[in-house]
């Protein structure tokens, strides 16, 4: 076994040395989205939808009933919250547990999980965490069964080429990168659709239109 190793690792070491270098990488493709404000959101929501999450759009001033609607309509009474969540997010009647003094045992024993989020992408429907302040660490949008996410619609791009320059300067600083798109879902060898094994298996998005509060 060994032998074939080496056998097939010095063939690799020649077929590299006289490789020619790789040629620049075509940029052509569309890295800029056209949509106005209003049909963007209109797009993302949609698209959030096709993968079975709840979506909901809405003004900032409705935002702190809206995540109290979406957790009492699941019964979520104890809910995980980054410390960067702002005060105008956290409504009275729940019990908000600082997510730094969580274990994943002590995550996995809660209602469901309140964060914000970096980035939004209209195209694909798809939410990107980076762990700031209002997203936390990467086990919040992994362990608890509830997600509710709050993107503002300064966050929302087109195009997943937008999406990726804004994050650059994130990804270098070796900060997790989390790409989420619906709720956590797999089949198996028959197809049969299987949900919450890699991640919470509901979603609920809150939209907001305009500026955050």
């Amino acid at each position: 076994m060994n032998g074939g190793r080496e056998l097939i690792l010095e063939r690799i070491r020649a077929a590299a040395a006289t490789a020619s270098p790789p040629g620049p990488v075509s940029r052509e493709y569309l890295r800029c989205g056209s949509l106005a404000p209003a049909p963007l959101l209109d797009l993302l929501c949609a698209r959030i939808g096709d993968y079975r999450a709840q979506v909901r759009r809405l003004a900032g001033g409705e935002l702190r009933g809206a995540i109290a609607q979406a957790f009492s309509s699941r019964g979520a009474r104890r809910v995980a919250v980054p410390r960067g969540v702002p005060g105008s997010w956290r409504p009275d009647g729940l019990e908000l547990v600082p997510e730094d003094a969580l274990d994943d045992a002590a995550l996995d024993a809660l209602d469901g999980v309140l964060t914000g989020a970096t980035i939004a992408i209209a195209q694909t429907g798809t939410i990107v965490l980076t762990a700031g302040p209002a997203e936390g660490r990467r086990a919040l949008s992994l362990v608890p069964d509830l997600h509710v996410c709050v993107i503002g619609e300064r966050q929302v791009v087109e195009l997943v080429p937008q999406a990726i320059e804004r994050i650059g300067e994130l990804a270098a600083t070796a900060r997790p990168i989390t790409f989420i798109a619906g709720p956590s879902a797999t089949s198996d060898i028959e197809l049969n659709r299987v949900e919450g094994v890699h991640g919470p298996r509901n979603l609920i998005v809150l939209v907001v239109e305009g500026e955050l509060p």
